[in-house]
């Protein structure tokens, strides 16, 4: 497996524990609305809140330690989840302040400030991953009938224990200088104030295709490099008393994607919509407008990005400065928002009482704004070039219509075409999804048929290297990834 196709699976597997979030970010967005000013001081049920959703946001390293050793695993065993735990303990307490004195016979005020910090998500990746691996590698294995009842899944706990020993060994001359560096670009990022977080949003959009902007938003988002934007932005209160957040720049790798997914993706629907020929408006129209209802609501963005990303790269180039800008402009003028799990309108509403929001409604004028750049900017560019977006195909292209009766098959008969469409049964490595992409490793992935994989609702097939293969279905294909392997 390629380099690129392994950091692929890490990002897809940091979906699982970054599913967590939407929930502490409801939880504490209920309980800042609910006592806006005492943010729980004076509601016994706004301090239940609070403080439930940051029980998830103070244990982010753990969970990333779990998500991660599950979502890579072969079998998505709890097995390989309880590894994760168990390599987490050990690693986190050998590797705390007190035991590092101990271990190297110092002073506890002599231990490095690094050792303070090693329950973060760098290391919650670092551990899943390795306890992945070890767990890929020896849950099938059987021992000696003696010893049996340690044999496959029981055994790999056991082995875990025993290699994070050997890791917090080498963590504790290296994860120092490990812990400076991320410091360090991470400090350097911030220094860059507006102009960094305006990279950040370009990258952001840019590294969507190839599905590696979870790992960059791990950076961004989360403690890797001493940021940690969404944990400072959900904790509020906490995080202003312990000085982990400031008002107007805690929130600004977030604040500036509300008005591009709830608006400005909109004006872009809209534009393809007014280009595509009269006989497509009604299909388009459909397309469209479902696209744009995910991304304002829930800022789920895939559905509308696919369909002009490999149709009209130019267009999602286009795309990607206007996000830079936009994070650009929201981080300058502090107009500041967050969110548990995307820019969409709900998020919006569920942060406005957090106390780190900053003038958070001009985030919908500056939104309002970039609806009618990205309309007049994406009409200009469609007509101009005369690029083939949805509805604009030539005639042999637009006669490719679903087959009669597809849309009422069951989620099994569905799946039985796309393992056809996926060149058969025997085609098939590995099945996986995420929120909105199978995520596929096949045996040739020039066998498949890309024509029924469009008329099975593929709004775009990313192919990684040899083998690898990324189908863009929306919000149903971890659904349709079960139904496949059910089938195979």
């Amino acid at each position: 497996m390629s380099i690129l196709s392994y950091a692929q699976k890490i990002g897809q597997a940091l979906m699982v524990p970054v599913a967590a979030l939407p929930a502490a970010a409801m939880l504490m967005g209920i309980g800042y609305w609910a006592d806006p000013e005492g943010w729980g001081a004076n509601s016994q049920l706004a301090a239940l809140l609070i403080k439930s959703g940051g029980a998830i946001i103070d244990n982010m390293g753990l969970l990333f330690a779990v998500g991660v050793a599950f979502g890579l695993s072969k079998d998505k065993h709890g097995s390989a989840a309880l590894s994760g735990l168990v390599g987490y303990y050990v690693v986190t307490t050998l590797l705390s302040p007190a035991s590092v004195a101990q271990l190297q016979h110092i002073d506890a005020s002599q231990v490095s400030a690094a050792f303070g910090k090693i329950n973060n998500q760098f290391i919650g990746i670092l551990i899943g991953v390795i306890s992945a691996e070890l767990y890929n590698r020896f849950y099938q294995v059987e021992l000696p009938k003696a010893l049996s009842f340690f044999s496959g899944k029981r055994l790999v706990p056991i082995i875990v224990s025993f290699v994070m020993m050997l890791v917090s060994f080498i963590l504790l001359y290296v994860w120092p200088h490990i812990f400076n560096t991320l410091v360090a670009f991470g400090e350097s990022i911030k220094d860059l104030g507006a102009f960094g977080a305006a990279i950040y949003g370009f990258f952001n959009r840019l590294l969507i295709p190839v599905g590696l902007h979870h790992a960059l938003n791990s950076v961004f988002w989360f403690d890797v490099a001493g940021i940690n934007d969404i944990p400072n932005f959900l904790g509020g209160a906490k995080s202003l008393a312990e000085g982990t957040a400031t008002v107007g720049v805690t929130g600004m790798y977030q604040a500036g994607f509300f008005p591009m997914m709830m608006f400005g993706l909109p004006g872009a629907a809209l534009a393809i919509y007014h280009c595509a020929k009269p006989s497509q408006k009604a299909k388009v129209a459909s397309i469209m407008l479902a696209g744009a209802l995910a991304s304002f609501f829930t800022g789920i963005t895939e559905p509308l990005e696919f369909s002009f990303m490999f149709v009209a790269p130019v267009l999602y180039l286009i795309h990607a400065i206007l996000t830079g800008i936009s994070v650009f402009i929201a981080a300058t003028m502090q107009w500041i928002a967050g969110f548990g799990f995307s820019a969409g309108l709900v998020d919006m509403v569920l942060s406005s009482g957090n106390p780190l929001a900053v003038n958070w409604y001009m985030l919908i004028l500056q939104g309002l704004v970039f609806f009618v750049i990205y309309y007049f900017v994406f009409r200009f560019a469609i007509k101009t070039f005369n690029l083939k977006t949805l509805g604009r195909e030539e005639e042999k292209e637009e006669t490719e219509v679903v087959p009669q009766g597809q849309t009422n098959q069951s989620r099994e008969e569905r799946a039985v075409q796309f393992i056809d469409a996926l060149g058969g049964a025997g085609n098939f490595k590995t099945v996986d999804a995420c929120i909105t992409r199978l995520r596929l490793t096949l045996v040739d992935h020039n066998n498949i048929n890309e024509v029924k994989l469009k008329t099975l609702g593929s709004k775009g097939n990313v192919k990684i290297g040899n083998d690898g293969l990324q189908v863009i279905l929306g919000p149903e294909a971890e659904l349709v990834a079960e139904a496949i392997k059910a089938k195979l």
